[in-house]
């Protein structure tokens, strides 16, 4: 469907369905997100406390070192697994559960984002994901994104006594920001698209999805090359350093941006781009990477969000399958 002819400029970083190898490979295709929570969301190992980090930002009379909440990796990864096998199931009735050693190990999802052994004697066989996640952490400090909330699960009495029910965890605040890259390791346009699709689609993060936890996931661009992108812990500094020097903000310090009520989104997503280039320009220690143009970058998130889904993932489950033949 995205042939190389029509679209030369995925050819680095990508490999073609015919090409798929168990051998690893140095083709990384990294895409650049920023998530924007749009409600509120719970993010904690503990079901209680929110994650958070101790990081250093700035330099000489202007550094600083702020407490950054944290969307840890798993939080990201977990959730688009479970939507990218329900759009499967929507697509293509390809069945497949999250049970970790139960997956199928037989579609695009599996062998995209890896899987364990199965309990199922004939596929005694692991697969590494080739799509990598990184924590990603907030702009702003705890102390301006995150809020401790009361809750609690009352009967229907008029008096009641106190129950192991209530608690009081760390919920982030609406409108906070999350600079985020997702890197594909020798895949193909077709997971690339399919990729893309999951992260323009999915809503919902964190726990308690059902009812918080809603998240706005802005592609940015897409990066091709053999390397991965920066970090994105170096890019949140970077992009911290950023809104200090604008001149669209009223920042004067580090310490103004980060304890700021609110960052403007479409400014952050130009400075995180901006980060980005700027860290992949050879005038600034380079790294090999291409920024794939922005009418291709459409033309996949057209493909990946409308009805030719469908066909696009049709297209890549038989080659997904002689992959996984290449260990008999």
């Amino acid at each position: 469907m995205f042939d190389y002819d029509t679209y030369p400029e995925l050819k680095r970083g990508t490999v073609s369905r015919d090409e798929m190898t168990i051998a690893p490979q140095n083709n990384f295709t990294n895409v650049l997100v920023l998530r924007e929570l749009e409600s509120h969301a719970i993010f904690t190992t503990d079901g209680q406390s929110a994650d958070l980090a101790n990081v250093a930002v700035g330099s000489g009379d202007d550094r600083e070192t702020y407490s950054p909440g944290l969307m840890f990796m798993r939080k990201q990864t977990g959730s688009d697994r479970r939507f990218g096998k329900s759009l499967q199931r929507d697509l293509l009735g390809t069945e497949c559960t999250m049970q970790v050693n139960g997956m199928c190990q037989d579609c695009v999802e599996c062998i995209l984002y890896g899987s364990a052994a199965s309990d199922d004697a004939d596929k005694q066989l692991s697969i590494t994901s080739r799509v990598m996640y990184d924590t990603a952490y907030t702009l702003r400090d705890a102390t301006a994104t995150i809020d401790e909330k009361f809750q609690n699960a009352p009967g229907d009495d008029y008096a009641k006594t106190a129950e192991a029910t209530i608690r009081e965890p760390d919920f982030f605040e609406p409108g906070t920001l999350f600079p985020s890259v997702i890197t594909l390791r020798d895949a193909t346009p077709e997971e690339l698209a399919f990729v893309l699709g999951v992260t323009a689609k999915n809503k919902r993060y964190g726990a308690a999805t059902s009812r918080l936890g809603r998240v706005k996931n802005h592609v940015l661009g897409v990066y091709t090359g053999s390397e991965e992108g920066p970090a994105n812990l170096g890019l949140t500094r970077d992009v911290v350093t950023r809104l200090r020097n604008s001149d669209e903000t009223t920042a004067d310090s580090i310490q103004d941006v980060i304890t700021s009520a609110a960052h403007d989104p479409q400014l952050v997503g130009e400075l995180l781009q901006s980060s980005f280039d700027d860290r992949i320009d050879a005038e600034h220690g380079g790294l090999d990477l291409e920024h794939v143009p922005d009418d291709t970058v459409n033309d996949l998130l057209e493909a990946a969000t409308g009805d030719s889904l469908a066909d696009v993932l049709e297209t890549q489950l038989d080659a997904s399958r002689a992959f996984l033949e290449q260990t008999a």
